[in-house]
């Protein structure tokens, strides 16, 4: 990727009214093609955790133990150890002396049982190793085509009891795809896997963004030969116009209450904010400067309104109050600071720093205003936090092709989520469901 091109909303603006040209926005990729993961660095304080091959999954169409086992290293919070080749049920007596000489210091063994209706019934027990006691129970009957998910929610189960915070690898992801000039929507879980299509297009896609519910996302789509803001409901499909003004329509945002987006448009000349109302379509202007005023998104509370703008003569981060005024510049370090995000917690804040001439994830403390740069890739893009604020995904460039990445706030483990043969874009992590 030309990093000329940078595929963020301020650098579509500029391109969109200068160079009148959007054919840079994505490269190409095999829209089914699947993802591997590869965890790279090194935790400080990892859980070793032995997982053994569940009873009965052999047969079963989805391997729980190892979507479990993979979720957990991915999250940077665990360390992988070997259980042995015997399958283990919850019923099971482990061999902790020897689960002990290996350091572990839990296990997790369950498993997959078919029911005569074809659904499946899920069990696991985690083992506290060290003291030889069981731990927690988990159990739930799915269909075959939830199994997928069922081993995303065990894991989740078994990431809170070890550590106390919520997991997230139920939740889903949005990302865009371009394959032979079309431009695809996907809906997939949170390690990239059973991607579904939410929409095809011959135009360009930019911009998802998930309703706080998680039910809908908002879009940028160029079928019009225009951008025009969408909101599509993930269950039946249906679309509906939200911003389809004179110019522009770009940069769509939530409000925390699910009733608005903030947005930028060009309706009234420039490119400002407005407010707008989902179900009425009612306008309220939030801006109104000479400069881009892009890239909206808002504090979990819904008080305070983080954008990008030039109005200082290149691009910044400001924050103001979500109805208007107030004005305050965030970042200071770099020219060109851009992709706000904000940690559903409201505790950081991650965006897109150009740093002598490359661009990489920064993540900001809101409290104390110290920043670090997490990525030692030049080309990143549009970060987004997972629901629990623990991990950000983000797009970048690896070895010439486009991947997406997901990153511990620290940087020190990185997971790459890469097709296997092209190019991802844009990604959204959605909140819990």
């Amino acid at each position: 990727m030309n990093l000329t091109f940078k595929l963020s909303l301020f650098g579509v603006f500029k391109r969109f009214f200068c160079a009148g040209s959007l054919l840079f926005l994505l490269q190409a990729l095999v829209a089914t093609a699947q993802f591997k993961v590869d965890v790279s660095g090194v935790g400080l304080t990892q859980v070793p955790i032995a997982i053994a091959t569940f009873k009965g999954e052999e047969s079963a169409p989805q391997k729980t133990s190892a979507i479990v086992a993979a979720d957990l290293e991915r999250s940077g919070q665990f360390r992988l150890i070997s259980a042995g080749a015997a399958a283990l049920d919850e019923l099971s007596r482990p061999d902790m002396p020897a689960l002990r000489q290996k350091s572990a210091d839990a296990l997790l063994a369950g498993s997959a049982t078919r029911l005569a209706d074809g659904r499946y019934d899920m069990r696991a027990k985690l083992w506290d190793v060290v003291t030889g006691l069981e731990r927690n129970e988990f159990r739930e009957t799915v269909a075959a085509a939830d199994l997928r998910l069922s081993a995303h929610r065990m894991a989740d189960w078994v990431y809170e009891s070890l550590t106390g915070d919520k997991g997230v690898f139920a939740t889903r992801i949005a990302y865009i795809t371009k394959t032979a000039g079309k431009y695809s929507l996907w809906i997939a879980d949170s390690d990239g896997e059973n991607a579904q299509s939410a929409l095809s297009s011959a135009e360009p896609i930019i911009s998802p963004t998930w309703s706080p519910k998680g039910n809908q996302l908002a879009y940028v789509s160029f079928e019009s030969r225009k951008p025009v803001i969408y909101v599509h409901e993930l269950a039946t499909g249906k679309r509906r116009v939200i911003a389809n003004f004179k110019g522009s329509n770009s940069s769509p945002a939530w409000t925390p209450d699910g009733r608005s987006l903030v947005a930028t448009l060009s309706r009234d000349g420039g490119s400002q904010l407005f407010q707008i109302d989902v179900t009425t379509g009612e306008l309220k202007r939030l801006t109104n400067t000479a400069g881009i005023d892009t890239e909206p998104t808002l504090t979990p509370d819904g008080s305070k309104l983080y954008f990008v703008s030039d109005r200082g003569g290149s691009p910044q981060i400001y924050k103001m109050s979500a109805s208007g005024g107030g004005v305050e510049r965030v970042t200071f370090s770099g020219s060109y600071n851009i992709s706000p995000a904000l940690s559903p917690d409201g505790r950081w804040l991650t965006y897109i720093s150009r740093v002598g001439g490359q661009f990489k994830v920064q993540v900001m403390n809101l409290s104390t205003g110290q920043v670090s740069a997490i990525t030692d890739t030049t080309a990143d893009e549009r970060p987004s936090f997972a629901p629990n604020s623990k991990l950000i995904v983000y797009a970048t460039v690896l070895q010439g092709r486009e991947a997406l990445m997901t990153t511990t706030l620290d940087g020190k483990i990185k997971a790459k989520l890469s097709g296997q043969s092209g190019d991802i874009r844009e990604p959204a992590w959605g909140p819990y469901r």
